[in-house]
């Protein structure tokens, strides 16, 4: 006679596999199909994020190096007293001498590359080839004349400073991991042991800058009154201390002045890569879009990602924390380039006060991530040239 067998309590009886459990599956893999690249976009990026934050922490470290050898100054290669001459190149190297040139290291042939002002004045014992065309590049930032908006602060990898990171102009701590268009110029030197190398397509300036506001004397960029209104600026020619940089005891809230940032536009970025706005091929500025969130050290060491938008409604809430009435206008550092009408912000750049000012009004609770107008033309020094040899290198 046959036997019953009884079901455990709680388990379900067998039973085949429906039509529409298949479609289930097969929809709940495909879901999962299409997050994926997602999902490991944001993790690349997260890790990127990550690295770049780790660079500006050995940054903030050899800024700390340099300030601590130099009496608690600040990198600057341009004299103290160049405002006695109204920061005019000639006169300075005819009547008082002839600056230390800016020096970007020796290529694999034992030749040393730098922007050499000539062989002109008291310059001309060296024999150096060059002009005072090369200024530029010793200025905080050029407010107007044909390198309007180059300066220093995008030479952070010089051999005045990388002395302290590694001796490398091309060391990767000068370079973001998602400034694809730099790193896919420059990255193959990164192994190479000479200290500078340079061919066409090459050269690529540091993913990060110093904040030129803070590179001036703060009497530049101090208000105009006792309100700030957008207004900020005197003419550095017309003062003598002007291109004495303050130091880091001068800054009055280190934890809201940005020091060093990523000067491009590296996070949720828009997939056209270069501004049309420019004559020659550029990215766009960290400036030039309210999603952008550039990587920012402050000069209290803490390390933040500062969104336009955040620092836009911050200068609105405060009445101006950078000057509008700059030779730069009333758009700020290239604002008119911007890749959208909503943004209109040079944080860093122009802020009023210098070292002495505000960048951002306080410091993010997260304290930070864990692990087109008509054309414009950014020139660079005219020439950067190599010690030793007749040939001219253009930069631009």
């Amino acid at each position: 006679m046959p036997t019953r067998t009884t079901r455990r309590p709680g388990r379900p009886a067998p039973h085949g596999i429906t039509i529409v459990e298949v479609l289930v599956a097969l929809a709940c893999v495909l879901v999962l199909a299409a997050a994926a690249p997602v999902f490991m976009q944001s993790t690349g990026d997260r890790a990127r994020i990550a690295q770049s934050v780790a660079n500006l922490k050995n940054l903030a470290a050899a800024q700390e190096a340099y300030s601590g050898d130099w009496n608690g100054r600040q990198f600057t290669p341009i004299p103290d007293d160049a405002g006695l001459v109204g920061g005019e190149c000639a006169k300075y190297i005819e009547t008082i001498g002839c600056p230390s040139p800016q020096l970007l290291g020796f290529d694999t042939d034992g030749a040393m590359w730098g922007y050499f002002l000539g062989a002109a004045g008291k310059c001309a014992p060296s024999q150096y080839p060059g002009s005072c065309d090369n200024w530029a590049a010793y200025t905080p930032i050029a407010f107007d004349g044909p390198h309007a908006g180059f300066g220093a602060f995008r030479l952070p990898n010089v051999v005045g400073f990388n002395r302290y990171v590694s001796g490398r102009f091309y060391d990767p701590i000068f370079y973001a991991p998602h400034d694809t268009l730099a790193t896919k110029r420059v990255q193959k030197h990164f192994k190479q042991p000479a200290e500078f190398a340079y061919a066409d397509g090459e050269f690529a300036f540091s993913s990060y800058c110093w904040s030129p506001a803070a590179m001036w004397d703060t009497q530049v960029l101090a208000r105009n009154g006792k309100t700030l209104n957008g207004q900020g600026f005197t003419d550095p020619k017309s003062l003598k201390t002007a291109f004495r940089s303050p130091s880091v005891s001068r800054c009055v809230y280190p934890s809201l002045k940005t020091r060093t940032i990523e000067h491009d536009w590296l996070q949720d970025k828009s997939s056209v890569e270069l501004n049309p706005a420019f004559v020659e091929p550029t990215q766009w500025f960290f400036n030039h879009s309210v999603d952008s969130k550039p990587a920012t050290l402050f000069f209290d060491g803490h390390i933040e990602l500062v969104g336009c938008d955040r620092a836009m409604a911050d200068d609105a809430r405060a009445g101006g924390l950078w000057s509008r009435n700059t030779p730069f206008g009333a758009d700020g550092y290239f604002g008119a380039q911007a890749f959208d009408r909503l943004v209109k912000t040079s944080f860093h750049i122009l802020t009023t006060d210098g070292i002495e000012g505000r960048d951002i009004l306080q410091v993010s609770d997260s304290n930070g991530p864990v692990a087109a107008p008509g054309a414009a033309k950014l020139n660079a020094p005219g020439e950067m040239l190599k010690l030793g040899s007749t040939k001219t290198e253009k930069t631009e």
